[in-house]
C-alpha cells in the first residue's frame, strides 16, 4: 500500500481529517453536529408534537360527534328558535360587556398612569384586586345583596366588574412603557392634550386594548357559574344542561362546535383589531417617565370614579362574603369538611400545575432553541383548546372516556389531563420566559464537560429558569383552584373541590354554608393578584 494511502487510513482511524485537521468523533465535516445533538431534537420535537396532538383532540373529538348527526340532523337541531335565542344572548352580553369593559379598564389605567391622581401606587393594588375574587363569587354576592338583579342587566354589570382588570392590566402596563417622545412633539406642534392622545397614545396602545378585549370574549363564552346564577342563559348554560341530561344524543357536540365556531371568530377578529401599523420604536431612546396630567378641579371626580369602580367590583363581593362567613363561623358550619375540601383543591392544583409545566417544557424549549415555522405551529395549537370553555374540552373528554378508555372515567386522571389542556399556555409563557434568560452557551458548556442532556436540563437551564417555572406552576395551580365547568364534569365521584362545594351550597340556597369556601378561594387567589401587580411594576 503506498504511503499516502496508508496515512489517509489512519487518519480516518484515528479520529483525524486528512491534510492533518483533527476532527472529533461524532462531528461530522464543516462542525456539523451527528446524530446524538439531532436525537436530542427529534426526540424533544415528537414530544412537543404529542402535547399539540393532545391539546387538540378535545376539539376533533367534539367535532367528529357533531358531523355523526349528519347534515340534516345538524341543521335540524341547530335552526331552532332556541339555538338562535341562546346566540343572541351571546352576542349581545358580549356585544355590551367587551366595550364597557374596554371604557373602565382604559379609563382606569389612563388615570392611574398618566395623571396626578394621589396614591396611584394603591389604586393599581385595589384596581387589579377584583381578580382575587372568582366571577361566580362575585355573582353570589351580588344575588343576595340584590336578589333583583337578574336576566341580561345582572350578567353584564357583574360580569363587567369581574373582568375589567383584563384591560386595565396590559393597558397600563403599557402606558408605562411608552416613550412619551412622540406625544412631547405632537404637543410642541400646537396639538391639543386630547389631540395628541388620539393621534399618539391610542394607536399604540392598541395591541393592549385588543389583548385585553379578547381575554374579556373568551371569558364571556366560557363563563358559566355567573350566568347560570343571573338565571341568563347562553351556550355554555346550555351545554352543561344537555350534560346533565346525558349523552344519548349529539346536541351538547352540536351546540359546542357552535361555541367552537364563535370562539374561532373572536380569535380572527381580535387579530384583525391588532391592525398592521407598527407601534415600536427601533432602538430604547433617551426613554423617561411620562409627565403627569394635572387633573386640577377634576381630581375629586376622578377619585369618587375609581372608588365606585373599586367599591363594586371589590368591596361589595369581599363584604357579602365576610358577613356570610361570620354568620357561619357562628352557627358553627365551619369544620373539618373546609379543611378536606381545600387540601383536596391543593392536590388538584398541584398535579394539574406540574403537569402543565412539564407538558409545556418541550415546545417552550424548541420554540427558543430551534425556531421554526414548524415549532411555532406546535405552540399555536397548544393556545386554541384553551381559548374554549372548559365545558367544551370537559364534554370531549367524558366522551373520549366512555367510548374509548373507560378505566380513565371518573378519575382524577382525566382532571388532570383537561387542567393540563386548558391551561397549558400560561406555563408555556412563562417558560419561554425563563428558557430566553437560560443562554444555550452555558448548556454546550456544560456538555462539552461531559455532562448529558437531563443532567444539563437539572444542572444548568432549571436553575436559571427556576423564577419563570415557579411563577407558571402558580398561575396553573391558581387557575385549577377557582375552576367550576371542567371540575362539575370530570371530578371524581366524592371528590369535591372548593368550587365544587360553592356552587352545591348556593344551589340549595345556603349562603352562609357556601361563604368558608368563597372565602378560601379568595384566599388563594391573591398570591395571583401580588404576581400581576409586580409584573405591571416591572414594565418600563
Amino acid at each position: 500500500m503506498p504511503a499516502s494511502s496508508r496515512t489517509r487510513s489512519a487518519s480516518r482511524a484515528q479520529g483525524v481529517a486528512p491534510h492533518g485537521v483533527v476532527r472529533a468523533r461524532g462531528v461530522a465535516p464543516h462542525g456539523v453536529v451527528r446524530a446524538p445533538g439531532v436525537v436530542r431534537v427529534r426526540g424533544v420535537a415528537l414530544a412537543a408534537a404529542a402535547v399539540a396532538a393532545l391539546t387538540v383532540l378535545p376539539l376533533l373529538v367534539v367535532l367528529a360527534d357533531a358531523i355523526s348527526a349528519g347534515g340534516a340532523g345538524a341543521a335540524e337541531y341547530l335552526l331552532r328558535p332556541r339555538v338562535a335565542e341562546l346566540l343572541g344572548h351571546t352576542g349581545m352580553l358580549v356585544a355590551v360587556t367587551v366595550p364597557a369593559t374596554v371604557v373602565v379598564g382604559t379609563l382606569a389605567a389612563w388615570l392611574v398612569e398618566r395623571t396626578d391622581l394621589p396614591w396611584a401606587g394603591l389604586w393599581r393594588a385595589l384596581l387589579l384586586a377584583p381578580l382575587a375574587v372568582p366571577a361566580f363569587v362575585s355573582a353570589y354576592a351580588w344575588a343576595t345583596v340584590a336578589p333583583w338583579l337578574t336576566g341580561f342587566a345582572g350578567a353584564a354589570l357583574v360580569t363587567t366588574l369581574a373582568y375589567y382588570p383584563f384591560v386595565f392590566l396590559p393597558v397600563a402596563a403599557m402606558l408605562r412603557a411608552l416613550d412619551p417622545a412622540d406625544e412631547e412633539v405632537a404637543r410642541s406642534l400646537g396639538l391639543s392634550p386630547a389631540a395628541v392622545v388620539a393621534r399618539t397614545v391610542l394607536p399604540r396602545l392598541r395591541p393592549a386594548l385588543s389583548g385585553g378585549a379578547l381575554l374579556v370574549a373568551l371569558h364571556l363564552l366560557a363563563e358559566y357559574g355567573v350566568l347560570e346564577m343571573m338565571r341568563f342563559q347562553t351556550f355554555t348554560t346550555a351545554i352543561m344542561q344537555r350534560y346533565a341530561v346525558g349523552f344519548s344524543d349529539s346536541s351538547g357536540s352540536l351546540l359546542a362546535s357552535v361555541l367552537l365556531a364563535l370562539c374561532l371568530l373572536t380569535l380572527t377578529l381580535e387579530v384583525a383589531a391588532q391592525g398592521r401599523r407598527r407601534v415600536a420604536r427601533v432602538g430604547s431612546g433617551a426613554q423617561h417617565p411620562a409627565p403627569q396630567l394635572p387633573l386640577g378641579v377634576w381630581k375629586a371626580p376622578a377619585a369618587l370614579v375609581l372608588t365606585a369602580v373599586v367599591g363594586l367590583s371589590l368591596v361589595v363581593p369581599v363584604a357579602t362574603v365576610t358577613r356570610w362567613l361570620v354568620s357561619a363561623v357562628a352557627d358553627g358550619e365551619v369544620g373539618g369538611d373546609l379543611l378536606r375540601v381545600t387540601s383536596n383543591t391543593l392536590v388538584l392544583a398541584l398535579l394539574g400545575g406540574v403537569a402543565a409545566v412539564v407538558a409545556a417544557l418541550p415546545g417552550a424549549w424548541l420554540l427558543n432553541r430551534h425556531r421554526s415555522a414548524l415549532t411555532l405551529l406546535l405552540e399555536r395549537a397548544t393556545y386554541l383548546a384553551s381559548a374554549l370553555p372548559g365545558v367544551v374540552v370537559g364534554l370531549a373528554l367524558v366522551t373520549l372516556a366512555v367510548n374509548w378508555a373507560r378505566p380513565v372515567y371518573q378519575t382524577v386522571w382525566l382532571a388532570v389531563l383537561a387542567y393540563a389542556i386548558l391551561f397549558l399556555p400560561r406555563a408555556m409563557v412563562s417558560l419561554r420566559a425563563g428558557l430566553a434568560a437560560a443562554p444555550p452557551e452555558l448548556s454546550e458548556a456544560a456538555r462539552s464537560l461531559g455532562l448529558r442532556g437531563p443532567a444539563t436540563l437539572a444542572r444548568v437551564v432549571l436553575p436559571l429558569m427556576g423564577p419563570s417555572v415557579l411563577t407558571g406552576f402558580v398561575l396553573v395551580a391558581l387557575a385549577i383552584s377557582t375552576e367550576l365547568t371542567a371540575t362539575l364534569l370530570l371530578a371524581p365521584t366524592g371528590t369535591d373541590t372548593l368550587a365544587l362545594a360553592f356552587w352545591r351550597e348556593t344551589g340549595e340556597l345556603d349562603y352562609a354554608a357556601a361563604a368558608p369556601y368563597a372565602a378560601a378561594m379568595i384566599v388563594l387567589s391573591v398570591p395571583l393578584t401580588m404576581l400581576l401587580r409586580r409584573h405591571l411594576l416591572e414594565e418600563r
